[in-house]
């Protein structure tokens, strides 16, 4: 089998992966992003209905605390609006009770991205060579070699597929799904095999909808569309409109844990429903629906990730290490950074730190003299 030989391989084309890229074309360097998806983005995706794109995935970014992410859409040319929150809120007990609650408005402010999430994938694509992504290609193996590793395409229990080669490899994924998927050879220590096993991988218990409306009839009445619920199956709601027009929407995550959400079709049916008994009889008959169960997505979740997260993890690179294999292997993504872990902020700082090298601070300020 012929074996293609680039100086990187980039495990993972999500947001950490595609970043890392976009930097790497900037430096004349070769490489490649293996994504084991039909599609870049990894667990950011925006479905389009009627020119506006809802986010099932990450759908937030905090200018003030979030440097990176404000540099990069401003240097995309993108634009960002604010999170909705205007007016009352909504609250559920467990019996069934609905109250009429002050808003939750969010501090420092949370803003959306115009285009959805998705517009940051595709705007950083455009820096990077078509034939340099290559979808459809999950990683079962890397072998260490003298001078860097192999990297095998396909499955384990059958001949490569495809076999590259180079001096780098970042894995621009979460560390318990590379972990539990990906052999490595030689073994990676017990110690940091256990660690990144136990590293929980962000949004891959959850399960997130988006109904979109041609009137915004909570606004109408008041409400902000922020709902907390101590029932379910929603726990957590909120406005998810377009920017200042239609079509004009509702999000949130499922909180009931993924073994019980065998049943979409039962599910979208009781999500309805609740969206009715908190923002009136309109909420039943959404324009457009969208739901993605995270925890059913091969390439995101593993049997680990099924109980679900009660609190935001404390995320850091497995064992406190950032490469290994003598600097041959670089971890990236937001699972790894040891601030904004969990957040597209973090995803950021860990491409930078697996392409430039250092920490995670400071790296956007090479960044932008690399520009310059």
């Amino acid at each position: 089998m012929h074996t293609e030989t680039v100086d990187t391989i980039i495990v993972g084309g999500g947001l950490s992966g595609i970043y890392a890229a976009s930097l790497l074309a900037g430096m004349q360097e070769s490489f490649v992003i293996l994504e084991a998806r039909p599609r870049v983005g990894g667990r950011i995706l925006s479905p389009e209905h009627e020119g506006f794109f809802s986010d099932l995935g990450p759908s937030w970014y905090w200018p003030e605390i979030h440097p990176r992410m404000a540099y990069l859409i401003q240097d995309l040319g993108l634009e960002g609006y604010p999170q909705y929150d205007r007016g009352l809120g909504r609250f559920e007990r467990f019996n069934g009770i609905v109250q009429t609650v002050r808003g939750y408005a969010m501090e420092p402010p949370s803003f959306r991205l115009v285009g959805g999430m998705m517009a940051l994938i595709r705007k950083l694509c455009e820096r990077i060579p078509e034939v340099a992504i290559r979808l459809n290609h999950p990683v079962c193996r890397i072998e260490k070699t003298q001078n860097g590793a192999v990297v095998s395409v396909g499955d384990l229990d059958q001949e490569p597929r495809v076999q590259l080669e180079a001096g780098k490899v970042i894995l621009a994924l979460p560390p318990r799904l590379a972990a539990a998927t990906i052999l490595f050879e030689p073994e990676l220590s017990h110690e940091l095999s256990q660690a990144m096993l136990k590293v929980g991988t962000w949004m891959a218990g959850q399960a997130k909808f988006c109904a979109l409306y041609e009137k915004p009839f909570w606004r109408e009445a008041g409400l902000s569309g922020e709902a907390f619920s101590e029932r379910g199956p929603l726990g957590e709601i909120h406005d998810a409109s377009n920017d200042g027009c239609g079509p004009y929407g509702l999000t949130g995550f499922v909180g009931i844990p993924a073994v019980q959400r065998t049943r979409q079709d039962v599910l979208i049916e009781a999500i309805l429903v609740q969206l009715a008994s908190l923002y009136g009889m309109a909420a039943l008959e959404p324009a457009a629906f969208f739901y993605r169960d995270w925890a059913r997505e091969r390439f995101t979740a593993t049997p680990y990730d099924q109980p679900p997260m009660t609190e935001h993890p404390v995320y850091h690179p497995p064992v406190g290490r950032t490469a290994v294999w003598g600097g041959t292997i670089h971890f990236a993504g937001t699972e790894t950074a040891p601030e904004h872990g969990g957040y597209l902020e973090g995803a950021l700082a860990t491409a930078e730190r697996a392409v430039f090298g250092g920490s995670d601070q400071g790296n956007i300020m090479i960044l932008k003299d690399i520009e310059r």
